[in-house]
């Protein structure tokens, strides 16, 4: 983990970029704005108005454009203005770089703020962790790329800086990235390896939030998981599945749909149960005395992310360690 008391940098710290080729012909507020992304516009136009940032050496003018390659220098004389707060909290870094930074998300954690305002989601613990190596608070932002739900434990991936941003969306976007979850699941399944390609849609129950595979989901979309079996459990199996989509809870209710939980799932049951409601109220009774063990959360873990890097273009494969109730889970049923 970084310093948390960095050295106190100069003043005004300075920025230095190239122009990228996707924003050629942009004025140069656009394009700052992209870099200095806790900065308003009305922030960045009050620099320029203080000769404060320069293209190729000469002082930018408001509706200058710019094009690839171009040299821009910033002297960063005010603050960021829409600065997200940043938490201490301890981050597992499993992989950084200048670009990237992944972590092995716990589970419990949700990724960002919700209706309240809280300060204690993932976002604000890696705005914080950005800024112990920031010449100045707020000056790097977490770009999120992908999310994983609050009780999915494992690779989370965060750039910091609008282009390894961009690219690596688009890479997510067309389904360039290979993704791999670990899953311990009520029962095995038969056959043990296989495609679940069933479409996910809403509910039909009024005001649910939650997902249902069943003929009569509400807006269904195309949803495909490859899935294998690991190793036969007691009364359980561990599942690697791989999601050719990224559609909402897609693993947890594609595994349901086919008769497997995974174990302590809430809300999906097998073969479109739905065992809560969505303020957790039970509407399916419990099977007693599963063979199964109890875990606290459903066994469901980020295992890792393929991708190519998307700056230097190298192969990179970032995994994610088993959190301990996962392991716990496991050595359970096999013993």
């Amino acid at each position: 983990m970084s310093n948390p008391n960095p050295p106190t940098p100069s003043c005004p710290p300075e920025i230095h970029f190239s122009v990228a080729d996707y924003l050629g012909g942009r004025r140069i507020d656009a394009v700052v704005g992209r870099q200095l992304r806790n900065h308003t516009r009305f922030r960045i136009h009050r620099l320029l108005r203080a000769s404060a940032i320069c293209i190729d050496g000469r002082v930018a003018s408001p509706t200058q454009r710019v094009y690839p390659g171009q040299r821009i220098d910033v002297r960063l004389l005010e603050p960021p203005d829409k600065l997200l707060r940043a938490t201490p909290m301890p981050l597992e870094v499993i992989y950084e770089d200048e670009w990237l930074v992944a972590i092995n998300k716990p589970a419990g954690l949700i990724m960002h703020p919700a209706k309240h305002d809280t300060a204690d989601t993932l976002v604000n613990g890696l705005q914080w962790y950005l800024d112990q190596s920031a010449p100045a608070t707020g000056l790097l932002r977490p770009g999120i790329v992908h999310r994983l739900d609050k009780n999915t434990s494992g690779v989370l991936v965060s750039t910091r800086d609008h282009l390894s941003h961009r690219q690596l969306s688009i890479s997510f976007q067309d389904r360039e990235v290979r993704k791999t979850y670990l899953a311990i699941v009520e029962g095995c399944p038969r056959p043990e390896s296989g495609t679940i390609d069933t479409p996910l849609g809403g509910t039909t129950a009024p005001d649910s939030s939650l997902v249902s595979a069943e003929p009569d989901a509400i807006a269904p979309r195309s949803a495909r998981t490859d899935f294998t079996v690991l190793e036969k459990l007691a009364g359980c199996s561990l599942v690697e599945a791989r999601p050719l989509t990224g559609r909402l809870h897609q693993i947890r209710v594609h595994l349901a749909s086919i008769g497997h939980p995974v174990l302590g799932e809430p809300f999906y049951g097998p073969h479109g149960e739905i065992r809560c409601d969505r303020d957790g109220r039970p509407l399916i009774k419990p099977p007693v005395n599963p063979p199964w063990p109890t875990i606290a959360r459903h066994a469901l873990h980020a295992r890792s992310l393929s991708f190519d890097h998307p700056i230097t273009g190298q192969p990179l494969t970032i995994e994610a360690p088993l959190p301990d109730d996962f392991q716990q889970a496991l050595a359970k049923a096999t013993n």
